[in-house]
């Protein structure tokens, strides 16, 4: 009998991507507004994307199948 299939949690896959190992990379929160009192390497830095916490990846790694 085949595996059914399994649906991706769209709002997850809007989120989070994963890596070529198989970890799951996010965005960083607090880049939107109110950048005038952030400094300059601060919002540079909110630019770059980051490996989710260990304790979550197994739930997003649920989220997102493929």
């Amino acid at each position: 009998m085949a595996k059914l299939k399994l649906k991706t949690h769209k709002g997850a896959s809007k989120r989070f991507k994963k890596t070529g190992t198989g970890k799951v990379v996010r965005n960083k929160a607090f880049a939107r507004h109110i950048l005038t009192s952030k400094t300059r390497s601060r919002k540079r830095q909110l630019h770059q994307s980051t490996v989710a916490d260990k304790a979550d990846q197994a739930k997003l790694l649920e989220m997102l199948p493929y």
